[in-house]
């Protein structure tokens, strides 16, 4: 068998083992953490979206088709092409920028492509390196308020809207501390105070805050090895997978929020959960009177300055996916990213209330998060649906799978956002050498 071949091969069956399970998160135990590390990985140049010719000609080739109706817009490596253009391949909602000129992003650029450091294997890497083995689409790093660093890959370009995936969720939980700030949404409040309809679900006996912060005990599984697992009904019903003829599952995000069950109990350990996300973004909208999308319109794209609309998957009833289906440019992230590191402030005005920017920032309670065993954030806390590292730099993050990230660090006053198309799913594959990378990036700029 041919090298590339048995190389392909060993990676696929490696990737079913270790199960690309979580699709929207990913709780990395020790053992996953060592399958993954043994995985073999494909050369990141050879998927290449242009090189592969995913989607070009008019039509494109049969074998060069992606669509969502058979589950090809999933499959590595088309996820290279389809993760930046979701709004070709599902219905949508759009999330408008306003009629106001674009605000400036100063520019300072740098080189860093040399910036060095030691990887997770003990080896000498470089910037470049680490933007290249995390199959990076496209990163930009801002320093002082300026870009310093910018850069596009594959069939990435400036106005072009990627998946944000789990990042949605910071966007959500940002929003919901807003209004518990302004007094709009009580977060002590019982959930059914907002939705009677999930009285009689695992969210009956549930606050607000415990939606925020993920304390929640409901049974539901994102475990892909489980073909049983509540993942799988989730993604049918909000049309993320395609369902067979005689169907009769849950056929939108509310069907299937409704017939959640209770497991455990609330409040006594971090569990992260995508319908905790969906929840929290049905109570914002039943508390506003708004969809997610206006409500993200009004309350902040509009107020950035942004240059671009951007989007969010939609299920057939039109209802926003606020797990994870936020799709937006890098600049327009970029900018969403400073304005957290200054405490709400961007674009000559307070975007959002400083006391709500400090909630997400003092994290939420280390013990509870500790349960839940990830291996490549020990220390780590999660409030209001961001992840908040507790170090000496007090960086806070939104996450996102396939490596999606918005990075603030304070202390170094940076932001990195960053678009990426990762073969695997969990974070964990890519966190080690990251995380090594952002912080050399940071001693650099702090020199």
């Amino acid at each position: 068998m041919p090298k590339q071949n048995h190389q392909r091969q060993t990676f696929f069956a490696a990737r079913l083992k270790i199960a690309l399970y979580i699709i929207l998160g990913g709780l990395m135990t020790t053992a996953i953490s060592a399958a993954i590390a043994q995985t073999v990985l494909p050369d990141p140049a050879s998927t290449d979206p242009k090189t592969l010719g995913w989607m070009q000609g008019f039509p494109p080739a049969p074998d060069k088709v992606i669509q969502s109706g058979n589950g090809s817009n999933y499959q590595f490596p088309r996820t290279r092409w389809s993760f930046s253009h979701g709004r070709e391949l599902g219905p949508t909602s759009n999330v408008w920028h306003g009629s106001l000129p674009a605000s400036a992003l100063p520019q300072a650029p740098a080189d860093l492509d040399g910036i060095r450091f030691i990887d997770d294997k003990g080896a000498n890497a470089n910037w470049a390196d680490m933007l290249n083995r995390t199959y990076t689409d496209s990163v930009l790093v801002m320093h002082k308020g300026k870009v310093v660093y910018e850069k596009y890959f594959g069939i990435s370009k400036p106005q072009l809207p990627h998946i944000a995936m789990s990042v949605t969720k910071s966007f959500v939980g940002t929003l919901a501390a807003t209004m518990a700030v302004e007094g709009t949404l009580d977060p002590a409040a019982q959930v059914i105070t907002y939705l009677p309809e999930l009285k009689d679900t695992a969210y009956g006996d549930a606050t607000v805050r415990q939606v925020m912060d993920m304390t929640i005990g409901v049974q539901y599984s994102e475990n892909y090895a489980d073909p049983k697992a509540e993942v799988w009904d989730y993604a049918r019903s909000g049309g993320l997978l395609p369902v067979a003829p005689a169907y009769e599952g849950p056929k939108t995000f509310y069907d299937f929020l409704v017939k959640l069950k209770k497991e455990g109990h609330h409040d006594e350990a971090f569990a992260y959960k995508t319908v905790n996300a969906e929840v929290l973004a049905w109570i914002v909208k039943r508390a506003s009177g708004k969809s997610l999308s206006d409500l993200l319109s009004e309350r902040i794209w509009q107020k950035l300055g942004v240059e671009n609309d951007a989007y969010f998957a939609v299920d057939s009833i039109g209802t926003e996916q606020g797990g994870g289906g936020l799709n937006l440019t890098l600049r327009d992230m970029a900018r969403f990213g400073e304005m957290m590191r200054l405490g709400g402030k961007f674009n000559g005005q307070q975007i959002l209330p400083k006391a709500a920017i400090e909630d997400i920032r003092k994290g939420g309670d280390k013990a509870k998060f500790a349960k839940a065993g990830y291996a490549t954030i020990p220390g780590y806390s999660y409030r209001n649906m961001w992840w908040i590292a507790h170090n000496s730099h007090n960086t806070f993050e939104a996450r996102g799978i396939h490596g999606q990230r918005i990075y603030i660090d304070p202390v170094a006053e940076m932001v990195i956002v960053k678009f990426s198309s990762h073969p695997i799913a969990a974070n964990g594959a890519s966190d080690p050498i990251t995380y090594r990378a952002f912080q050399a990036l940071a001693n650099h700029l702090m020199k």
